[in-house]
């Protein structure tokens, strides 16, 4: 199976657990869907070589899911929902955007990248529309007993030290002022203070953050692994 051909199908495999998810398991409904993405040209042969890869049982109009092809979904899905968050919740951009980078992501994220991305939004539960984002390895059991790489300023723990991973400001001229103060990606930081205000020191220089500000500030505990 060539890349373009697997990435076909693979659209098609998308489109039956999310038309399942609407109720619907039928043919031309789940063939409509990758045909406004990666695959206008999919047809019924494409289902037809599905099933015989093992992917998807025909019955009639209906179809449905093998346990091969629920779990070659599922990967699918779970990579487009968790780069939806990434690329909206973090990088800020708009629906169009988002939408588009997490069609093109969700074919070339590796396990690795994916259970990293996971764990650095926290394990979220849904995107941003509300859909359910399967669950990975990460997740259950792991959720419970690690922390994310990646954490908002506003989770620090007090005392601990940290590095600036990313900045995600809801305004521009933030950044600019928050440089300023050396407050800058790479920048090593130790949590001081929660309340009234967030104070962090920054090499010798001591930085007392708005909450709103403290929160878009994500960091990373000095000497944990990625």
């Amino acid at each position: 199976m060539s890349p373009i051909e697997a990435r076909r199908l693979e659209e098609i495999l998308e489109s039956v657990y999310t038309e399942r998810e609407k109720g619907m398991d039928e043919a031309k409904a789940i063939l409509a869907h990758p045909g406004a993405a990666h695959a206008p040209d999919a047809r019924d042969d494409d289902l037809r070589e599905l099933e015989a890869g093992g992917f998807v049982a025909l019955d009639g109009s209906h179809v449905r899911l093998t346990e091969q092809g629920e779990r070659r979904a599922k990967e699918v899905v779970r990579r487009h929902r968790l780069t939806e968050r990434l690329f909206n919740d973090v990088l800020l951009l708009g629906e169009e955007a988002t939408e588009r980078q997490a069609c093109e992501f969700e074919h070339i994220l590796s396990p690795e990248a994916t259970e990293s991305v996971c764990t650095l939004l926290g394990h979220p539960p849904t995107c941003p529309h509300g859909k359910p984002i399967p669950p990975g390895p990460c997740c259950g059991v792991f959720q419970r007993t690690m922390r994310p790489l990646v954490t908002g300023l506003t989770n620090f723990d007090l005392g601990a030290r940290g590095r600036i991973v990313f900045i995600a400001p809801r305004f521009h001229d933030r950044m600019d002022r928050l440089a300023a103060l050396g407050v800058i990606p790479g920048s090593e930081i130790r949590l001081h203070q929660r309340s009234p205000a967030f104070v962090i020191e920054v090499g010798e220089t001591t930085i007392a953050l708005d909450p709103e500000i403290a929160a878009e500030i994500f960091v990373k505990r000095v000497g944990e692994t990625a």
